[in-house]
C-alpha cells in the first residue's frame, strides 16, 4: 500500500455548479456525482477567477495545473513555462505514477512534463464527441504528428495544434476517456502512489450522446431559469463570441429548453461514466486510500441573463462544482467556504503531506475541509479587458467598460443569488459601491491584474 494517498481528479468541461441532483437540482439525474457528494466535502462556493480568452477553459485548466492566478499565467494558458511547476509534474517528482487521459488545452510540452503515462489524449478545445482525434501517449513528449484543428467552430475559436494519431469512431468521448482510466486502474500494480487525471470533453457542445440519454429529458418538461431573458440588456463586450451564436437572438423559451435538455442529457451520460470509474477504483482495492477531486472548468449561461456561454462574470459562468472525497475528508459535508479552482493544487499537497511549491498562488482548503475554517474572503474576477467584478461578504459588484461605455451592476447575493435585481442606481447603495470599488483596486494588485488586459480596462474605466 502507498504511504501517500493516491489521487483521482475528475474534471468536466462547461459543467455549471447547479447541475448535481444532491446539491438541489431535482430536474437532473446524477446518481454518481451524488455519491461523491455523500462521501466527501462539497464546496458550495467554488469559483474560477474568470478568463483572459473567449476559450475560458484554457486559462482555467492552466490555473488548475499551476495553482496560479489568471494574470500570473503565461499568456492565456496556451503553454506553461518551466518555472510554473505543475501539480502532476510535482507529484511525479515526489514518487507518484502520473497518468493522464482526455482533454489537455495547455500544449503537448506541458503534458509531457506532467505525466509518466497516458492514453487517448486530446490536445484541443472541442471536437466531435464520437470521433475524437486523440493521441497515444508518446514517452518522448514530442507528439510529432500535431496538426491544425480539423473542425472550424467559428472565428473566435483559436487554432489549437493537436495530434491526430488515431480516431476511435463511434465511441463517445466520455466513454473513451473513462475506459482508458479504468484500464489504468486495472493495470496499476506498483506500490508507488498514483495520480490519475481524467479530463472529460463533456458536457461541452456539440451536445451529442447515446439515444438513452438524448431522450432522458423532455424539453417541454424543463423549467426555464428564473433569470431567463430573451436578450442581455446591454453590450457586455462579448455579445458575438461563438457561444452566443449557438441559439437565435432573441432567445426563445422553446429553444432554451431544448438546449437545457441536451445539456442535462450530456451530464447524465457523463455521470454514468464517472460511476464506472468509481466502481473500478473500488475493484482495484484503492477505494479507501485515494483522494478524489471532482470539479468543472467553468460554468455556462444557457439562457440566463439572455446569454448562452461562459464569457461573463455572472454567477452562472464562474461558479463551478468542487468536491473532495477520500482519506482525511469528512463525508456528507457541504461547506459555504469560498475557494478557487487554483486552490486544488495546494489543498492536495496539504492532504498528501507535501509542501506547496513557492510558484503556487492558491491557498490550501484543508482547514476548511477538516476544521470548518473559513475559505477565501473577497473574490476578484476578470474577463478579458471588458469586465471586472468583486464578490464581497454580501454584495457583488460587476463593472463593464466596452468601447468607452461604462456600466455598473450591484447584486445582493443573499437575497438575490440569481442576480436579477441590479441595485446600482439606488442612492442607498452608493456607499456599498464605493467600498467595493476601493476593495477592487486593492484586489487587482493582489491578483496581478496589471498586465495588458487590466491596463486597457482600467485606463478606459477610470473609476
Amino acid at each position: 500500500m502507498p504511504t501517500q494517498p493516491n489521487i483521482l481528479i475528475l474534471f468536466t468541461d462547461d459543467q455549471r455548479f447547479d447541475t448535481i441532483r444532491a446539491l438541489g437540482n431535482d430536474a437532473i439525474h446524477t446518481p454518481h456525482m451524488d455519491r461523491l457528494v455523500a462521501r466527501g466535502t462539497t464546496f458550495r462556493n467554488g469559483y474560477i477567477p474568470g478568463g483572459s480568452s473567449g476559450a475560458v477553459c484554457m486559462p482555467s485548466r492552466a490555473m488548475l495545473m499551476t495553482g496560479r492566478y489568471l494574470y500570473r499565467l503565461e499568456g492565456e494558458g496556451q503553454s506553461i513555462p518551466a518555472e510554473h511547476l505543475m501539480l502532476p509534474e510535482y507529484l511525479r517528482a515526489n514518487g507518484y505514477t502520473t497518468f493522464g487521459t482526455g482533454k489537455w488545452h495547455n500544449g503537448p510540452a506541458a503534458f509531457a512534463r506532467c505525466f509518466s503515462d497516458g492514453g487517448e489524449i486530446f490536445f484541443g478545445g472541442m471536437d466531435d464527441h464520437w470521433n475524437v482525434p486523440a493521441c497515444n501517449f508518446d514517452p518522448t513528449g514530442r507528439y510529432p504528428d500535431a496538426r491544425p484543428q480539423r473542425i472550424d467552430f467559428g472565428p473566435t475559436q483559436p487554432i489549437i495544434q493537436k495530434c491526430w494519431d488515431h480516431i476511435t469512431p463511434g465511441k463517445h468521448s466520455s466513454e473513451l476517456f473513462a475506459e482508458t482510466a479504468i484500464d489504468f486502474l486495472a493495470g496499476h500494480t506498483s506500490d508507488d502512489p498514483f495520480l490519475l487525471y481524467v479530463a472529460f470533453m463533456a458536457p461541452h457542445d456539440p451536445r451529442t450522446m447515446p439515444r438513452e440519454f438524448q431522450e432522458m429529458y423532455d424539453p417541454d418538461s424543463i423549467d426555464l431559469p428564473e433569470n431567463f431573458l430573451t436578450a442581455h440588456p446591454f453590450d457586455n463586450g462579448e455579445m458575438d463570441v461563438r457561444d452566443e451564436l449557438l441559439a437565435a437572438k432573441p432567445r426563445t423559451p422553446g429553444e432554451i429548453r431544448r438546449h437545457l435538455a441536451d445539456y442535462y442529457g450530456m451530464i447524465s451520460h457523463l455521470d454514468a461514466q464517472i460511476g464506472r470509474i468509481l466502481d473500478a477504483l473500488e475493484e482495484s482495492g484503492h477505494g479507501e486510500d485515494t483522494l478524489i477531486v471532482f470539479a468543472g472548468d467553468n460554468g455556462l449561461a444557457l439562457g440566463r441573463h439572455g446569454l448562452m456561454g461562459k464569457q461573463s462574470l455572472y454567477d452562472h459562468s464562474i461558479h463551478v462544482p468542487l468536491i473532495f472525497a477520500g482519506p482525511g475528508v469528512p463525508a456528507g459535508v457541504q461547506t459555504d467556504a469560498r475557494a478557487f479552482l487554483l486552490d486544488i493544487y495546494p489543498t492536495l499537497c496539504d492532504l498528501s503531506g507535501l509542501p506547496t511549491p513557492p510558484s503556487v498562488d492558491g491557498q490550501s482548503m484543508r482547514p476548511a475541509i477538516q476544521e470548518n475554517a473559513p475559505g477565501r474572503d473577497n473574490l476578484y474576477f476578470a474577463y478579458r479587458d471588458v469586465q471586472r467584478a468583486l464578490l464581497g461578504e454580501r454584495y457583488k459588484l460587476i463593472e463593464y467598460c466596452v468601447d468607452g461605455a461604462r456600466h455598473t451592476q450591484l447584486f445582493d447575493t443573499q437575497t438575490d443569488p440569481l442576480e436579477m435585481h441590479d441595485l446600482s442606481a439606488l442612492p442607498d447603495y452608493a456607499p456599498e459601491i464605493a467600498a467595493l470599488r476601493e476593495e477592487m483596486q486593492r484586489a487587482r494588485l493582489v491578483y496581478n491584474d496589471v498586465q495588458a488586459q487590466g491596463q486597457r480596462f482600467w485606463e478606459r474605466y477610470k473609476p
